[in-house]
């Protein structure tokens, strides 16, 4: 068996593209990954087609030696756009060797330890900026059975114009959210980078009362001493990671004990193969990993597969709103139920793509968007 073609297939999936790669070997078997970066669309998918020459004419087994071959292939090491190509080809070829033998990703990573992966509404409360509103939000996020989501109560034009009231303000919407949510829910925090080393500690404080279950971001991700001494005077967790693409780079974070929480993004993390490293380097020092994950059906697939092989995993991201649009191009979408995933038993990721539903509607959603929305390139 050897893969003899590399395809691309490029669609608007709501609020970014979602760009697919298919790794095909000659004898007709074929795995998909998953390259849905915000922004750098064309970039990204050059890189998936200069990375992919190193495995053309290549048995498909041992996916971590490609890895590493895909790693090396470039002088210039790293930076998103290059991970996430590696994450694409990297997801492809565990899927190709899950279909080759027969078993799913998470039998071939070890797993699994758990047959349900917790997850939990992203980006919700979206334009909910009442108590009222907020209610009505999270009723509807109980009722399609969660116990958990996340929202982004920061607003960075109001922060810059006072503080104090925007810092209020968002303190009111967490108390109504926690009042109509009840005790047993978590309530996470996405704090998009908005806050400071002086103003993370005053919004945390002001949260304390409503338990929420981290802060997510609450500074820019670089400088990991500063994040380490945020994490040493801030009374919540730290959640970071989905911006640190290799273990190289969430290792100093680690090591100073600079967040809870690891949330690691696979379909930007150079895939699989290394997240996995960065689970077991985050397992050395008992931190929790949630994954970071706003990717389409195939990089949902793939954390969820992650998620099932890692004992220290502790809760999924995924996007609500798009839950209906990943099911419906999937052979075989997931199960949601008392807000859990469970595993796939299918070979490989478990499911297939049904790309036709997206092309019949890319027409529509092209005048929606200034990006890109579908295209195909093959490589051979």
């Amino acid at each position: 068996m050897k893969i003899e073609k590399i395809e691309t297939f490029t669609f608007w999936g709501e609020w970014k593209n979602w760009v697919f790669v298919k790794i095909s070997t000659d004898d007709g078997l074929y795995g998909w990954g998953e390259a849905s970066l915000s922004g750098a669309v064309n970039a990204t998918e050059a890189a998936v087609h200069e990375l992919g020459a190193v495995l053309i004419g290549q048995d498909p087994g041992g996916v971590e030696r490609h890895w590493l071959r895909m790693y090396h292939a470039w002088r210039w090491r790293g930076g998103a756009i290059q991970t996430t190509a590696t994450a694409a080809l990297d997801i492809a070829l565990w899927d190709l060797e899950g279909k080759r033998l027969g078993v799913p990703v998470y039998r071939l990573l070890g797993g699994p330890y758990r047959d349900r992966i917790r997850a939990y509404a992203s980006h919700w409360l979206q334009g909910a900026d009442t108590p009222e509103k907020v209610r009505e939000q999270v009723r509807e996020v109980k009722r399609r059975g969660f116990d958990a989501f996340k929202w982004s109560p920061f607003d960075q034009k109001s922060m810059h114009e006072n503080e104090n009231a925007a810092i209020e303000k968002a303190r009111l919407l967490m108390e109504a959210a926690r009042d109509e949510a009840g005790p047993e829910m978590d309530i996470f925090v996405e704090c998009g980078e908005k806050l400071s080393l002086r103003t993370a500690p005053i919004a945390a404080q002001a949260f304390m009362p409503y338990k929420p279950g981290f802060f997510e971001e609450p500074i820019p991700c670089e400088n990991a001493k500063a994040m380490v001494e945020l994490q040493r005077i801030l009374p919540v967790p730290v959640a970071t990671g989905e911006r640190l693409v290799t273990r190289w780079e969430v290792r100093e974070l680690l090591e100073g004990q600079g967040c809870r929480i690891l949330q690691p993004d696979l379909t930007h993390c150079s895939g699989i193969s290394e997240v996995k490293r960065m689970c077991t380097l985050a397992d050395t020092y008992y931190i929790s990993v949630a994954p970071h994950n706003s990717a389409g059906p195939i990089g949902t697939m793939a954390a969820l597969h992650l998620a099932a092989a890692i004992p220290n995993f502790y809760i999924l991201e995924q996007m609500e709103e798009e839950r209906s649009m990943r099911d419906a191009i999937c052979t075989e979408p997931l199960r949601f139920e008392n807000g859990s995933f469970a595993l796939p038993t299918g070979p490989g990721l478990g499911t297939d793509l049904k790309l036709d539903v997206l092309r019949d509607s890319a027409e529509r959603t092209a005048r929606a968007t200034p990006l890109r929305h579908s295209s195909e390139r093959i490589w051979r």
